[in-house]
């Protein structure tokens, strides 16, 4: 399920249904179609242990006890807000397993670069000087 890391079944996620919010029509009270999808990051079989840390590390301010939850009440049918929090369940552990960004490594100005810079500052200046005028005592 989520990518060619490692794949979640079916069984390790767990969704609860409940009526949804705002504008439905004549079954605005009696369809559940809100949709929360849950998974145990911290205890699941399926996660890599060396994607576990790094995924609970990011996901640490969404976590309840290992369990990341997402809602889904976008759409009007259960079908769809089922496929729809699957589909962001997905990209949130693909971004959170994906590997750290390489550091970056510091470089210094090349010399054209600062001759450029000094060179445009001058030109500045000399615009600059020849705008102002000067005081004549006449």
């Amino acid at each position: 399920m989520v990518g060619t890391r490692f794949v979640i079944p079916g069984a390790e996620l767990s969704e609860r249904f409940s009526r949804s919010s705002g504008p439905g029509g004549q079954g605005v009270n009696t369809t559940d179609s809100r949709v929360e999808l849950s998974f145990d990051v911290a205890g699941s079989a399926s996660v890599p242990e060396h994607l576990r840390a790094r995924m609970l590390d990011r996901l640490s301010s969404r976590l309840v006890e290992g369990v990341v939850t997402i809602a889904a009440s976008e759409h009007r049918s259960q079908l769809m807000n089922r496929e729809a929090a699957r589909a962001r369940l997905v990209m949130l552990l693909l971004d959170a397993a994906a590997p750290p960004a390489a550091k970056r490594r510091p470089t210094k100005p090349s010399r054209g670069s600062k001759e450029r810079r000094l060179a445009s500052k001058k030109r500045r200046g000399e615009v600059k000087k020849s705008r102002r005028g000067g005081y004549s005592d006449d």
